[in-house]
């Protein structure tokens, strides 16, 4: 026994110290997201339009996306920002994220702006441009704008007819520098690799005489007549270019042109000042919700409650030494995810230590009470983490970004919790049985021996829970798509920080005259120093800019920005559905297979009761759902469906064991048994959610909001919902009695 002993203490040491190693110090070996340490987030595609026109094959445009890559990470190099993440996400995206840049402005100008370089040739005849202009272009022509600044600065388009296919583009530069032109006026020079030299050299000599257009971005900045060949691999860029757009212009080409045109379909930002803030207020928050659960645990439980701190305190250093180890990157959602593990690893104890007290009440030992209460609280525990951790695959499987972040977060926390709940909890117990004679183990109990008739109260909840979600979802409906932020409708939010307050009213007006008439302004947070743009535009800088230029005496700062586009913002919402959906059919198919088809029925029942509880409580009290709210909901999800499988649990237990009692007797009882340990579990994950929801900070505020709601629903669906659902299903099935 004593060498069993040793060898299970070996391997929780050793779990400890490899734990401790990967994760210390944290603030090296774990990663914070831009939502926590403040950065850049941008995604482009391939624009499949403009590609189309440019006949390149499958393995073309796999090559060309690879050295776009290349190509922004030259133009990052030249930003001087650390660290850097760029990647290719699918077959046609490129992400790239800018971990604590100070101001994101200029490198979305410089990254953003992806200047696709273009030598057209330009057709002038008048007739067919008259032709194309009505519509009628001739095959392989199409319509472009020239830009040209009046004689008052102002941009004006003139049209012109091009080739629809290029001669050269881009990806035929080798580097870009600017220089001052003939009148003084400022251009890029230009120089060709090898092949481009060759290839203009060419052009220029089969077409003298004829005019060769430069198109960036689509348009055409300039059209000079090629008056002869041009060999050397040399030419310069002319139009009525400022000395900063030369300078940006001669970043974005210098290390090569995009090979391919790309459009930026989500760009968010936020200031390392409000990341610092989030870390600081949300992580402090935490730690003295942990601390009070701690308290709590150690107060109620006494020796118990200690040996389950002792074991919560491993489980969070396992969770971050799992993170470090894997490089993970921690995100709000991630962060949430450990705080459902914490939550369910002290269920587990709270389980363990209520079968415990029930051994013991029944006349047994306590070193038998041990014994007998880690086997019985074994497949409960197992059950609920299992479909738990159904719904985390599900999730990884189809979310993206801080919905993945979150299922990684979970899925380390379930494995986790289950090894500290039993097996370093019951090494603990069997160190003191051998070291110490313990003949009780106190703990208090603020619920004792309930016979309340919650069976008889399931009409009058299910009216109460019809009526909530009737006028939650009615009103969730009348809202629409005011109920979603922009991750899932697309636009563009920036806030903003002045160091005194402005009027909202006054910026309306001057957002008017850049035609943003239409853009919602609100203050958000303490103080009225803080305000929320929302536009359905992507005109991001020019209000920045704008709002700055004419408050300049209110310091007016950058704390984040946010622009997802329609595409982008379909595909998540489509994503988040599918990992809902496939996550529930898992769930129902799991509890079919370890319990009954019914009890499966009343678990989705309840979870499905306890999402539009919490979304109608949203939508009421105006907040918006974003990808964070969406993990916040996944983890109501996790919580409900942890709280129901126990009760659940305990019912398939007392149906063995009182086979002549009435069915609705019999779950009245299961729950009356499970009724300490459920608002025990209640309680703990509260005291952590509601020390978020007061003093984690504005950014986290609407999430911990979802969690109090979630734990509250969670917690009655679990009594008045699921347990009525198995009564409702029992009636339809042969009297077996």
């Amino acid at each position: 026994m004593k060498k069993d002993l040793a060898i299970k203490s070996a391997i929780i040491t050793a779990v400890i110290a490899l734990a401790v190693y990967f994760s210390y110090p944290p603030q090296e070996k774990i990663n914070l997201g831009l939502d926590l340490k403040g950065g850049v987030h941008l995604v482009w595609e391939l624009d499949k339009e403009k590609i189309a026109q440019m006949d390149m094959t499958a393995n073309m445009k796999q090559d060309s996306i690879h050295r776009a890559v290349e190509v922004i990470r030259n133009r990052i190099d030249a930003l001087g920002v650390r660290e850097p993440s760029i990647y290719i996400q699918g077959n046609s995206r490129i992400v790239v994220q800018l971990p604590g840049l100070d101001d994101p402005g200029e490198a979305i100008k410089t990254i953003g702006d992806v200047a696709f370089l273009e030598f057209r040739l330009v057709s002038d005849d008048q007739q067919k441009l008259t032709e194309a202009k009505n519509g009628k272009a001739p095959l392989g022509w199409e319509i472009k704008n020239k830009i040209d600044r009046d004689e008052r600065g102002e941009l004006v388009e003139t049209p012109m007819l091009v080739k629809a296919k290029a001669e050269l583009t881009g990806d035929m530069l080798t580097s870009a520098y600017p220089t001052a032109g003939g009148v003084g006026m400022p251009e890029v020079a230009i120089e060709f690799s090898r092949e481009g030299s060759k290839r203009f050299a060419t052009v220029t000599a089969e077409n003298v005489n004829k005019r060769l257009a430069i198109l960036l971005d689509d348009k055409i900045v300039s059209a000079p007549v090629i008056k002869t060949a041009i060999s050397g691999g040399r030419a310069v860029i002319q139009g009525q270019f400022t000395n900063e757009e030369v300078q940006r212009l001669s970043r974005q080409l210098s290390g090569g042109a995009l090979p391919v045109p790309l459009k930026l379909i989500d760009n968010r930002s936020i200031s390392p000042s409000l990341g610092a803030d989030s870390i600081r207020q949300g992580v402090s928050a935490a730690i003295v919700g942990f601390i009070l659960v701690i308290l709590f645990m150690a107060i109620y439980y006494m020796i118990s409650g200690l040996i389950a701190d002792f074991a919560l305190c491993i489980n969070l250093i396992i969770i971050t030494g799992v993170l470090g180890g894997l490089g993970f990157t921690l995100t709000l959602p991630g962060i949430a995810g450990i705080i459902l593990t914490i939550g369910m690893a002290v269920d587990a104890n709270v389980l363990i230590f209520e079968r415990i007290r029930e051994e013991m009440t029944s006349g047994k030992t306590v070193h038998t009470s041990i014994d007998a209460g880690f086997k019985r609280a074994f497949w409960t525990i197992f059950d609920a983490n299992i479909t738990t951790l159904i719904t985390a695959l599900f999730l990884f499987r189809f979310g993206t970004g801080p919905v993945k972040g979150f299922a990684v977060t979970l899925t380390i926390g379930i494995l986790a919790s289950m090894f500290t709940a039993l097996f370093v909890s019951r090494v603990i117990y069997e160190i003191l049985s051998s070291k110490f004679e313990l003949k009780k183990l106190t703990m208090l109990r603020i619920v004792s021996n309930t016979k309340i008739d919650f069976i008889s109260k399931k009409n009058v909840a299910m009216i109460l829970s019809g009526v909530a979600i009737l006028i939650g979802m009615g009103y969730f409906a009348y809202r629409g798509n005011g109920n979603f932020g922009i991750d899932f409708t697309g636009g563009t939010l920036l806030q903003i920080k002045t160091d005194k307050v402005l009027s909202l009213d006054s910026a309306r007006n001057t957002l008017k005259q850049i035609g943003e008439e239409k853009a919602v302004i609100q203050y958000f947070g303490e103080h009225n120093k803080s305000i929320l743009i929302r536009t359905d535009s992507g005109s991001t800088e020019l209000i920045f800019e704008t709002l700055q230029k004419e408050y300049s005496d209110y310091n007016i700062t950058r704390e984040r920005t946010e622009y997802v586009g329609p595409s982008i913002g379909a595909e998540l919402r489509q994503q988040a559905l599918l990992a809902i959906i496939f996550a529930l059919g898992g769930i129902l198919i799991y509890i079919s297979w370890r319990f009954e088809f019914k009890f499966a029925l009343g678990a989705i029942a309840a979870l499905i009761h306890d999402v539009l509880i919490t979304l109608g409580l949203f939508a009421l009290s105006g907040r918006e759902i974003s990808l964070p709210i969406v993990a916040a909901v996944l983890t109501i999800v996790g919580y409900s469906l942890n709280d129901t499988i126990v009760v659940f649990d305990r019912i398939r237990e007392d149906l063995q064991v009182y086979k002549k009692l009435d069915y609705a007797h019999i779950i009245n009882l299961s729950i009356n048994q499970t009724l300490s340990r459920t608002l025990l579990t209640s309680l703990t994950t509260l005291i952590v959610v509601v020390v978020l929801y007061f003093f984690g900070g504005e950014v986290i505020n609407d999430f911990a909001f979802t969690l109090f709601v979630g734990v509250v629903v969670g917690t009655y669906s679990s009594i008045f919902i699921a347990s009525p659902i198995l009564i409702l299903m029992q009636k339809k099935q042969p009297d077996n009695a």
